[in-house]
């Protein structure tokens, strides 16, 4: 997605968006983070991969830039807190440093040790600290590709993970995603959520795969919508073409004027018309559509380890702290707190670190 309009940029220490971030979370677009895959990190020349791990960020991340960034000390250090199996190193470079700068840092561990950073991390730690540093060391669309594999892992399909990710992706990442899929699991991602979905569900899933951003007139949507709304039969193509074809921001203005004219909200009417995984998905689409930040905090309430990582990993470097204000604003806590009173350990100490601070 491009680069959001509410984000300052400028250097690492800009904390001027921070400062007005409830102004600014209010913005729907997304900082992008534009990193590459490790696949091709590894074919690029360590000078080449600086200077783009140094580029400036947008202020509503949590995790930016470390200034003065020495691949080669952080490296050397890295090896070090392996051996010794130190795990309060490991995660204050870990999380102290961007997603570009930990894939300088892994070629660079790479040069030096001849082996994989991500290999010794599996050697060295183990259990959720393991899952959650493995994850800050995958490109984004790596970890988006290992969050729909794990989605649809084992028994049963966490679909609203996958809804989750369909939706606040753009085409461009999601074909990234999808190339990401293929070459970590060598399995194509449309025929997995073809397989592990069905129905309506399935066609939802799939369109929202390919979606389109085709511009649109906010009152014959909302009309068309209206119709279907209206009609006796419950139908889900009108919902499904419409959903996945425009812009977040169309949309958001076009399902407010639906609720206006039927006088109830959206969810609502999913509740009565539909049922199942279709009416999940629908419900999951609507609020990413309508507050995204509200639809992850809620989400973050979840004591799932594996969800909550995900999304704070995924956003840490594009709107985590828009995340932050939302979910205090939910439960009336603040998340850092919240993290204290559900985790321990380092483990604790690594979600501390890349939530950032206290609200």
């Amino acid at each position: 997605m491009p680069p959001s309009k509410c984000a300052t940029r400028g250097s690492s220490g800009n904390r001027a968006g921070v400062v007005s971030v409830q102004e600014s979370c209010q913005c729907r677009s997304r900082v992008s983070a534009g990193v590459f895959p490790v696949s091709r990190c590894l074919t690029l020349p360590v000078d080449d991969l600086i200077s783009r791990a140094n580029m400036s960020w947008g202020t509503l991340g949590t995790v930016r830039p470390f200034p003065n960034f020495h691949p080669e000390r952080d490296a050397v250090e890295l090896q070090a807190a392996l051996e010794k199996k130190d795990t309060v190193t490991l995660v204050r470079i870990l999380t102290n440093r961007s997603n570009a700068q930990r894939q300088v840092l892994a070629k660079t561990f790479e040069d030096i040790t001849q082996k994989d950073l991500e290999g010794a991390v599996k050697k060295a730690v183990t259990g959720d600290l393991a899952a959650l540093l493995l994850s800050l060391l995958m490109p984004p669309q790596e970890h988006d590709a290992y969050r729909f594999q794990q989605a649809m892992a084992g028994l049963g399909t966490d679909e609203e993970t996958l809804i989750e990710i369909l939706s606040m992706r753009s085409r461009k990442q999601l074909d990234d995603i999808s190339a990401a899929y293929t070459f970590l699991y060598k399995k194509d991602l449309e025929k997995e959520l073809r397989g592990e979905t069905s129905g309506d569900f399935a066609k939802l899933v799939v369109a929202l795969l390919h979606k389109e951003c085709v511009t649109g007139s906010v009152q014959r949507d909302m009309e068309t919508l209206l119709i279907a709304v209206n009609s006796k039969k419950a139908d889900g193509k009108p919902w499904i073409d419409m959903l996945t074809s425009r812009d977040p921001e169309h949309l958001k203005k076009v399902l407010a004027e639906l609720e206006v004219e039927c006088g109830q909200n959206v969810d609502h009417i999913f509740e009565k018309r539909f049922s199942g995984d279709f009416r999940l998905g629908l419900k999951v689409l609507a609020q990413c559509i309508q507050s995204p930040y509200a639809y992850l905090a809620k989400r973050l309430t979840n004591t799932k380890s594996s969800v909550l990582q995900g999304i704070m990993v995924s956003h840490s470097e594009e709107d985590l702290l828009c995340i932050r204000v939302a979910y205090l604003k939910l439960t009336g806590a603040s998340l850092y707190t919240s993290l204290q009173k559900q985790f321990k350990g380092d483990h604790l100490q690594a979600l501390l670190a890349v939530c950032r601070s206290e609200d």
